[in-house]
């Protein structure tokens, strides 16, 4: 579903809906060790040369994303082995890194550049790593079914403006369910492309959605993500067939710390997109 954001507000929001997000908490940085217990399995992504996203671990080799964050400014798929990701990132060092070696786009995504109108609707791919990441501190995350309208979730994300650690919005809302994509109340920001929408309501957080852009409507800034349950199972069963994007066979190993440019200066990576 493409959504162009100024035929939004006549559509999808009404005042009952903000008055009810009074109740979010504000993004906190997860700084200290004991803060950040739980959320190791979010990591930062590292994208060609300089381009970042955020994604979460489904498994201990999965790494789950929005679809846009595989591609460069020319509309191609990111060589696998260009992509890093850094389990656990935080203070400029990451619990685990692995490279990717197989990259699988949601086949029904349709990749429209960074500007104006954006695809929503199975904004999602996997990122299958070379390796697995097996640390009793880094658990990969359930997946849960889509939240309905009104309830709250949270985010832990990356930004161009805090990348070296992630942050935390524990209470965040679902303002409404349009074909397929979710418009939320969550703070994210450039950077936070692909970083998880969890239900916190559990025992243990799910991941529910992913980000796939941000906006503004009313004057209120929102954020988008696609619906999970269905087209997360539609790739992995192209992942169990073997489809996707592999990795050159002279792919690196990658080294432990993280490369020195960083999203915001441009670069072959997917950024957050810009509504």
């Amino acid at each position: 579903m493409r959504i162009l954001l100024a035929a939004l507000a006549a559509t999808l929001f009404s005042a009952s809906a903000y008055a009810q997000d009074e109740a979010a908490s504000e993004l906190s940085e997860i700084s200290t060790a004991y803060d950040a217990r739980g959320w190791e399995a979010v990591g930062r992504l590292n994208i060609g040369w300089g381009g970042m996203c955020s994604g979460a671990l489904i498994a201990p080799d999965l790494v789950l994303t929005a679809a846009h964050c595989a591609f460069n400014s020319q509309g191609k798929i990111v060589e696998p082995s260009e992509i890093a990701f850094h389990a656990g990132f935080r203070n400029g060092h990451a619990a685990a890194s692995r490279r990717v070696k197989r990259v699988v786009v949601h086949p029904g995504y349709q990749f429209q550049g960074t500007e104006g109108v954006f695809e929503v609707s199975n904004d999602l791919a996997l990122f299958q790593l070379q390796s697995e990441i097996r640390l009793s501190n880094i658990v990969p995350f359930a997946t849960g079914a889509r939240p309905r309208k009104g309830d709250s979730v949270g985010v832990v994300s990356y930004a161009h403006n805090r990348a070296s650690s992630p942050s935390i919005q524990e209470t965040c809302h679902i303002l409404a369910r349009q074909r397929g994509a979710l418009i939320m109340s969550c703070d994210v920001d450039f950077g936070s492309s692909g970083a998880p929408i969890f239900d916190l309501s559990g025992d243990y957080p799910r991941i529910v959605s992913v980000v796939s852009a941000k906006g503004e409507v009313q004057g209120r800034r929102v954020s988008f993500g696609t619906s999970l349950e269905d087209p997360l199972a539609d790739m992995m069963a192209i992942l169990r067939g073997g489809g996707g994007q592999i990795a050159a066979p002279s792919a690196n190993i990658i080294r432990s710390d993280a490369p020195r440019r960083l999203a915001g200066g441009g670069g072959e990576g997917a950024k957050f997109v810009k509504p």
